[in-house]
């Protein structure tokens, strides 16, 4: 049924339509017609919604709505995983109070000077958008202080706590007056959400957005099987001949999305990388140059990108594929928005991403095709028609053709005839580039229906578990990649003061040196929370932890080991100064 509600029918004020207005919206989201009104009266609110169904302004209406103007003090609090996505939301609000005068907002997050943000805070603000981490930083130091704070919102609770955020969350809940109004939003409703909600919330009022608006119905998803050094190759190939006019490529390293930017410039394509180690105002210009199509490529991380919002995004490119389900359905819904249609692209590199390739058909209940590469004759006739192109404009310039004129007379002298001329300068222009592409092959022999029939459709031998660094059980405990090994050969981690037994570490990760201990009283979500949110790397990243009395090993990964170092200095776990470094055992 067609939804015909308006925004003047939720109840809201006349600074706030014509806000909205302003914004080009015309008719409210499902999430927004059925969460504003609940909100507005005070209700708690869990809210299921993903990125790109208008959660933001759901809960940041009613909030503009709910707080005092002539109170500047903090009255409302948005808690959000990453410094990308807190911008984006603090942007959105100032958007949406803009007709509202004495209305003020902050983001506060990692990775910006904390005594910049002091200064806002002390100016007085009525709405807080912050990182866990960096809020209870604040409240630490006595610079943010809650008892003022009526509403306080979780925005992507879920991934806030695969992050490792739950203490933070906890300590900042319990930093507000027992009388106050609690709304999440996720795109999940694991247990340890739910866990919360009933610890935390009284009487919620439970949105799910429609099933249709959840799946992805407007994105093709195709896959190619192809060699590990011919992946760059083939993307370029795909963008050249389907000639998208903005598409998103996504890698699980930073220094992957530079080497993939760095490559594709090469080969004539203009990229642009977005990732943790820029600035936030180098991330502005990349994004606005994208939204421009200024540059027609843009290489991110799953974190970097959470701000990425850019309707006409025709194809998204899984470089690397992700390690979990849900930061496969936050980067292809990158493509297919405002209504259009888009083409999500997955590169299969040998039997465990075919494997998750499967899983991930399951997890969307969507097929996703295979797909043979663009043939060299498809690449030919497109070289072919540029050619010509490119020749016609060259012969409509009103240039001085003297010199050109002269070259082909001395061609004719030595002998040659226009179509040998012409066909020499075409070989020249095209030899190499269809050599090239004839001598490549992106299959894999190796990897064909035959094997896998034979190995009966099972995944690795360890089970497909592609991320060996760790992740949280719904319990929220933090768990290393083999830690149920671990337990089923009675291994307690820590009876020899923290010391595991030795394993080979992960040649691509780097070991760093944390100056808190046991003695600190840190855990591994303090650290997993503190890197994540700080550095802006997920936590999903974040390899072993060792912990021992005095002091602790952390492994991150080689390209974001120095940015971690970086973002970590003058920065606190658990109100403990922190000194991280290269570990030189």
């Amino acid at each position: 049924m067609e939804n015909n509600t308006k925004f003047s029918d939720l109840g809201i004020s006349a600074e706030i339509l014509q806000a909205v207005e302003e914004m080009g919206f015309t008719q409210p989201s499902p999430i927004q017609e059925q969460a504003i009104p609940f909100v507005l009266e005070g209700r708690d609110v869990i809210g299921q919604a993903q990125t790109g169904t208008g959660k933001t302004a759901a809960f940041a209406i009613p909030i503009i709505e709910l707080v005092d103007p002539d109170f500047n003090r903090p009255q409302a609090i948005i808690l959000c995983p990453t410094r990308e996505l807190a911008v984006q939301v603090e942007g959105e609000i100032q958007k949406l109070a803009k007709f509202h005068r004495k209305i003020n907002s902050v983001a506060i997050y990692g990775g910006e000077s904390i005594d910049k943000q002091i200064r806002v805070l002390r100016k007085g603000v009525q709405i807080v958008v912050g990182t866990p981490g960096r809020v209870q930083d604040h409240i630490n130091r006595g610079t943010l202080k809650l008892e003022d704070a009526g509403i306080i919102v979780l925005d992507e609770a879920d991934e806030m706590l695969d992050m490792g955020f739950r203490d933070d969350i906890e300590a900042i809940l319990q930093e507000m007056p027992e009388e106050r109004q609690t709304v999440f939003f996720s795109a999940t409703m694991a247990k340890p959400i739910m866990d919360l909600t009933r610890k935390y919330q009284n009487d919620p009022h439970i949105i799910k957005v429609a099933k249709k608006e959840l799946t992805v119905d407007r994105i093709e998803q195709v896959f190619y099987e192809v060699k590990p050094s011919l992946k760059m190759e083939l993307m370029a190939r795909l963008m050249t001949v389907n000639n998208y006019a903005l598409s998103v490529v996504f890698c699980n390293t930073k220094r992957m999305t530079d080497e993939a930017t760095e490559a594709l410039g090469s080969r004539g394509i203009v990229a642009e990388a977005l990732h943790g180690d820029l600035s936030q105002a180098q991330r502005d210009k990349v994004m606005n140059k994208f939204r421009k199509g200024l540059c027609t490529v843009l290489v991110a991380t799953d974190v970097a990108a959470r701000g990425i919002d850019v309707d006409n995004v025709e194809a998204v490119f899984n470089f690397d594929l992700p390690l979990d389900e849900e930061y496969y359905v936050h980067r292809i819904g990158r493509t297919g928005r405002a209504g259009k249609s888009g083409t999500a692209i997955n590169f299969v590199t040998g039997r465990r991403d075919f494997m998750k390739i499967r899983d991930l058909e399951r997890y969307t209940k969507a097929t996703i095709t295979k797909m043979a590469p663009p043939s060299v004759s498809e690449l030919i006739d497109l070289k072919k028609a540029q050619l010509v192109k490119d020749v016609n404009r060259q012969l409509s310039k009103e240039d001085d053709n003297q010199i050109f004129e002269d070259t082909i007379g001395q061609m004719l002298a030595e002998g040659m005839s226009l179509e040998q001329i012409a066909l020499g300068l075409l070989k020249m222009n095209m030899g190499e580039a269809v050599k090239e592409m004839r001598d490549q092959d992106f299959g894999l022999p190796s990897f064909n229906e035959r094997r896998r029939e034979r190995d009966g459709g099972r995944g690795d031998r360890d089970g497909g578990r592609g991320d060996r660094g760790g992740r949280f059980d719904r319990g929220g405990r933090f768990e290393r990649g083999e830690g149920r090994r671990d337990r089923r050969e009675g291994g307690r981690g820590d009876r020899d003061g923290g010391r595991r037994p030795e394993r080979g570490r992960d040649a691509n990760m780097a070991r760093l040196f944390l100056n808190l201990g046991k003695k600190d009283r840190i855990r591994p979500n303090d650290i997993v929370g503190a890197i994540a949110g700080e550095a802006g790397i997920s936590g999903r990243n974040i390899g072993s932890i060792d912990i021992y009395d005095n002091f602790s090993f952390v492994d991150v990964p080689k390209g974001d080991a120095d940015q971690v170092i970086k973002a970590m200095k003058n920065n606190t776990i658990k109100g403990k100064p922190v000194n991280l470094e290269h570990s030189k055992g």
